[in-house]
């Protein structure tokens, strides 16, 4: 009994001094170590994918599944791309196909959104408001009804099995519209009316004035766009016929189908999700600060 009560005192006592240490009283503590627990469980998914990529095939079908790897091994990586060295299509050919398109289709966007927001954030043209308002009916329609739309403008166009059909059905984003015009709304109409006081042309104070004020918002759509277009199979099964021109995402959904079992290829599944998820993390922590001040700006939670 007296040893129970020594430790709870000790126990108490630590607490105290955590407190002085950190300025916190005791709900503030209670709350940094939830939130450190969340935090640590939103965090075993993406630990789970890197550990399942090193596992080899004696830890990958084990029961009850271990999330930490016992004995690492670079095997399921060398497996990605022998599985294919005899083959037509490389994967590295899908890997550069995945690698352009996600650049150059997240560049088009971002521009074609800013170049579309900023004329109806700051140009009360006829018809502004009306154009805005199909902008934000165009968010309401969920993907799927707009892929046969879509093919038929792309096979008009005549250009399947190109890298335009992976690149130009991202174009017309209306989320990024959306997300470009609420900041560009915050921008300070006296600050452009200065700047053509002072002689500046349109295209000047879209480049040297709004642009760099509404950097959050381009870094935000940019992480966005990426991430959905980097993960993106459509294009490459309805707009491709041409194995060359299909990207990763599509090889990596390939890679486990028709075999005569379950077990062949999982290793080369596992480290091919890996890379899947590697450069959207890498672009996400560069930008993390730019998305959280275009939410708090933008008033979207």
């Amino acid at each position: 009994m007296n040893r129970l009560g020594w430790n709870l005192r000790e126990a108490a006592a630590l607490r105290r001094r955590a407190s002085l240490l950190l300025g916190w009283d005791r709900g503030q503590i209670w709350i940094a170590a939830m939130l450190l627990l969340l935090g640590i469980f939103m965090l075993l998914p993406l630990i789970y994918i890197f550990n399942h990529a090193l596992k080899p095939y004696s830890e990958l079908f084990i029961f009850p599944p271990n999330i930490l790897v016992m004995d690492p091994t670079w095997a399921n990586f060398t497996e990605l791309f022998v599985v294919t060295r005899d083959s037509a299509i490389p994967a590295s050919r899908y890997m550069f196909n995945s690698i352009a398109i996600a650049v150059i289709a997240t560049l088009a966007v971002t521009i074609v959104s800013a170049l579309c927001a900023y004329p109806l954030a700051k140009h009360k043209f006829p018809g502004a408001n009306a154009l805005f308002f199909v902008i934000i009916v165009s968010l309401m329609f969920v993907p799927e009804t707009m892929q046969i739309p879509r093919y038929v403008v792309v096979s008009s166009l005549g250009i399947t099995n190109t890298f335009w059909a992976h690149i130009l059905p991202h174009v017309a984003a209306p989320v990024s519209v959306f997300l470009m015009k609420q900041f560009m709304d915050q921008v300070p109409n006296e600050l452009i009316e200065a700047a053509k006081l002072d002689g500046a042309r349109e295209a000047m104070i879209f480049l040297r004035i709004v642009m760099p004020v509404c950097m959050p918002a381009v870094a935000t759509v940019a992480i966005l766009q990426f991430q959905n277009i980097w993960g993106n199979t459509e294009t490459s099964i309805l707009f491709t016929t041409d194995d060359s021109m299909k990207t990763f995402p599509y090889f990596l959904q390939t890679l486990t189908q028709n075999l005569a079992n379950s077990v062949a290829r999982q290793g080369a599944a596992a480290a091919a999700s890996l890379v899947m998820i590697v450069p959207t993390l890498l672009v996400f922590l560069v930008f993390q600060r730019k998305v959280i001040a275009t939410m708090a700006h933008s008033g979207i939670k």
